[in-house]
């Protein structure tokens, strides 16, 4: 019999003004706040007022640190330690999107465990970090529920993935009003990362009882609600249960892993800039169709679960089924579908296939793969 760990945030708090509960539980931690955001976002949407008016409220000293790029870089996470040491941080109010909250979790570790961020590529800290309130305001990456970070050495032109239990947020505070003001692209990209997360997390090696049930449970929310969030962006209701959505699918690739996808996808956006949800998106149905006859039983899984009618059809059919109706609910998204059309060098394929290989989550794929047949996954859609 095998031993299964299953973790996740001590508190998930979520629902529409939840957002006024974050000096309550801020409070909790210290009275020393850092909210660390991004450089226009959440000012512009009014998301940083709301957190200050929260603190305010329960009289927290806090500094604003707005300088997390999209990709964060080593030298943010450096400013940012430096920062918070100096005004001896006691509690970090994470806030915006993926980018933001990565960031925010490796100046936390680093504060606290000391050395620089490159060294948490190989190492494990030995303490926990600053606590951390994590309030995302895109529905994506589940990183307010997950071990993860990833921050990009621009020098090495890599995107280093940093995991470790200590990087779990406290609290995540999940408002649908938060990301009422999300773009198009922004909602199908995130939405497709979140989408990504549930099926890689559902047929990862590492994949476990509980993390099938919410990368199941997941992968139904998101394909029933992205084309309605991306298409009418007010649609409280759909924003709200792809934030649900988004957060289990979180849940599920922290506690599994994610696969082929984010190993090829992170050289693209080390490469080329290109968002990571994008860069995901545009990789998940061709990757789909190379590991479909490794898992044809959990394919079946999923087209079921993103509302196929698979009774009466063999496995194999099924499965087949899984990976066109996955490719409709992309091509609903109107993102981009071809490398050439974001800015991608196909004379990169092989460095790129190279640095996809050496990367842990493709020991965790279904099917292990080789550099010819990574470029020409990479050549399938450029």
């Amino acid at each position: 019999m095998c031993a299964y760990v299953f973790q996740s945030p001590g508190k998930i708090i979520y629902g529409e003004n939840s957002v006024n509960m974050v000096g309550e539980q801020t409070e909790k931690y210290g009275r020393k706040v850092m909210i660390i955001t991004g450089r226009y976002s959440s000012k512009k949407s009014g998301a940083l007022d709301k957190i200050t008016d929260a603190l305010r409220a329960k009289k927290l000293d806090f500094i604003v640190f707005d300088k997390i790029e999209s990709d964060p870089g080593v030298d943010t996470v450096r400013q940012g330690v430096k920062i918070a040491r100096e005004k001896g941080i006691e509690v970090i109010v994470a806030l915006g999107g993926g980018s933001t909250l990565d960031a925010s979790k490796a100046i936390s570790i680093v504060t606290e465990n000391g050395g620089d961020i490159v060294d948490y590529e190989s190492k494990i800290p030995d303490m926990e970090g600053i606590p951390i309130i994590a309030v995302p305001t895109t529905a994506g990456t589940g990183s307010e529920v997950s071990k993860f970070s990833v921050i990009t050495d621009t020098e090495r032109k890599i995107k280093m993935l940093i995991s470790s239990d200590f990087l779990i947020p406290k609290v995540a505070v999940l408002d649908p009003e938060l990301t009422m003001t999300m773009s198009q692209g922004v909602t199908a990209a995130t939405g497709m990362d979140a989408f990504t997360h549930a099926i890689e997390a559902y047929i990862s090696k590492a994949a476990q009882p509980m993390s099938d049930i919410y990368a199941v449970k997941a992968m139904r929310i998101i394909s029933s609600n992205l084309s309605k969030a991306v298409l009418k962006g007010d649609d409280i209701e759909a924003r709200k249960n792809m934030l649900i959505g988004q957060m289990y699918a979180g849940l599920a690739f922290s506690n599994s892993s994610t696969a082929l996808v984010h190993s090829m996808s992170r050289p693209i956006g080390a490469y080329y800039g290109v968002a990571h949800g994008l860069a995901n998106a545009l990789l998940l149905t061709e990757v789909m169709k190379f590991n479909r006859a490794a898992c044809q039983e959990k394919f079946r899984n999923i087209a079921r679960a993103v509302g196929e009618n698979v009774d009466g059809k063999s496995v194999r059919e099924s499965s087949y089924m899984a990976v066109e109706s996955v490719k409709n609910i992309f091509l609903d998204t109107g993102l981009p579908t071809r490398l050439r059309d974001v800015g991608v060098d196909k004379e990169n394929f092989k460095v790129m296939a190279e640095d996809a290989l050496k990367s842990k989550t493709t020991e965790l794929n279904p099917r292990k793969p080789d550099v010819k047949q990574l470029v020409e996954i990479y050549e399938g859609i450029y």
